[in-house]
C-alpha cells in the first residue's frame, strides 16, 4: 500500500494550507505531476499567496493517495478523473 508521511506530519502553514514544496515531500511526487493533476483536475489548489504560489488544503493528501493506489493498479489518469469525481 502507499502511503503519504503527511497523514503522520503536518506543517501547517495557514490554517491547513500546505506549500507545493510541502505537498511534494509528503507525497514523493515531483513538482511538475503535481502541476499536471492540477492542470488535469485530479487535485485542486485551496488558494494562491499574493506572490502567486499554489497553496493545497490538508483533503490533497488523501486524493493523492488514491491517486497512487489507483494508477498502481494499472488505471489512467482519465479513467482516474471520472473515478473521482463520480464520488465528489
Amino acid at each position: 500500500m502507499l502511503s503519504i508521511k503527511a497523514m503522520d506530519k503536518k506543517i501547517k502553514i495557514n490554517k491547513n494550507l500546505f506549500k507545493i514544496g510541502e505537498v511534494m515531500e509528503y507525497s514523493s511526487l515531483s513538482r511538475q505531476v503535481i502541476h499536471n493533476y492540477t492542470q488535469l483536475e485530479l487535485i485542486n489548489e485551496a488558494k494562491r499567496t499574493p506572490s502567486g504560489h499554489r497553496l493545497y488544503g490538508e483533503e490533497v493528501f488523501e486524493r493523492i493517495k488514491k491517486i497512487k493506489e489507483l494508477r498502481s493498479k494499472g488505471k489512467t489518469l482519465l479513467e482516474i478523473k471520472k473515478m473521482l469525481n463520480r464520488r465528489k
